[in-house]
């Protein structure tokens, strides 16, 4: 399937932009033009927001929670993604998900400003931060045991914290809610079909190997002898609870949401899986209103009211 007819409209402005155009202004404009949506978002107004700190191994752990004006599903401990060196709780794949989360679902949700992956900070870091966050928030809520989720590298953070957990005889998470998750390492080939559409994508929607490599080294510090934890697709799932993965269509990490799938219903692990239809990497930082970031967000709306407590 050809690109969503509106991420194809705005990737016009990045056409025949690679990486290192990015140095010079014009093109770093027609990237951020790319990024910039229609119309604004405006959060639901029926939400309590509040930024709080959560005592952690590395110091103060910033958080947002998001809380409705009535609980009616337990709690979800949130992650954004940007390869485990970017991002923050500003970025709509934060802000806009967790917001949109606590208004559809009735659930409040805890977004995680875990240490970012630098050389003085390395894995685990980022996981020891959300499993700080874990442990405070798991057993506070009477309606359970919160899900834990994030999108790409914030998903492969929720994993590893559930794999901790497991490890560690701590609480569990009811539920996985993953946003095209980054989990492996050396990343999945696509098939030759997808691997057809995706080089017809501009330059700057790809994510090569290179790149995977340059985020891996970035993380650990390192591309050989990876601790299981740090890319957690190649961990033993057995135990984890169920999953809802999201997978968007156009994407090269596709491959490694489609194998975590494999992988988990190999060890008899309920698995759920949303294709968004002509959405590259990251189309969570997009408008509710495109019809299949709505639809991604339904996805993990039915996941959080319907997953039993643990």
């Amino acid at each position: 399937m050809p690109l969503d007819p509106y991420i194809a409209a705005k990737a016009e402005r990045i056409v025949g932009l690679v990486r290192s155009d990015l140095e010079d202004p014009e093109a770093r404009a027609r990237f951020h033009e790319y990024f910039a949506d229609d119309e604004p978002w405006t959060r639901p107004a029926e939400l309590t927001v509040s930024d709080e700190v959560v005592d952690g191994p590395g110091g103060p752990i910033p958080v947002r929670v998001y809380r409705p004006p009535l609980e009616s599903a337990a709690p979800l401990v949130w992650m954004h993604g940007g390869g485990f060196a970017f991002g923050d709780l500003d970025m709509p794949e934060a802000d806009m998900v967790s917001s949109e989360l606590a208004a559809r679902a009735g659930c409040t949700v805890i977004s995680v400003d875990y240490r970012l992956a630098t050389p003085e900070v390395p894995f685990p870091a980022p996981v020891d931060d959300v499993l700080a966050v874990w442990q405070r928030f798991a057993a506070s809520s009477p309606l359970g045991a919160p899900a834990i989720g994030g999108a790409s590298a914030g998903a492969a953070l929720a994993v590893s914290t559930a794999l901790r957990a497991r490890d560690e005889g701590l609480v569990m998470p009811r539920a996985l809610l993953l946003a095209y998750p980054f989990l492996h390492f050396p990343n999945p080939a696509p098939e030759s079909d997808l691997a057809l559409e995706l080089a017809a994508l501009p330059p700057l929607l790809r994510i090569t190997p290179e790149g995977v490599e340059v985020m891996v080294r970035g993380y650990v510090g390192r591309l050989s002898g990876l601790p299981p934890l740090a890319m957690p697709g190649g961990a033993d799932p057995s135990g984890l609870p169920e999953a809802h993965i999201v997978v968007a269509e156009l994407d090269d990490l596709r491959p490694s949401a489609e194998l975590f799938e494999r992988q988990l219903n190999e060890r008899g692990i309920t698995t759920r899986v949303e294709l968004a239809a002509g959405m590259p990497h990251g189309h969570l930082n997009r408008l509710p209103s495109v019809p299949a970031v709505a639809a991604s967000l339904d996805f993990f709306t039915r996941a959080l009211r319907s997953t039993p407590a643990r």
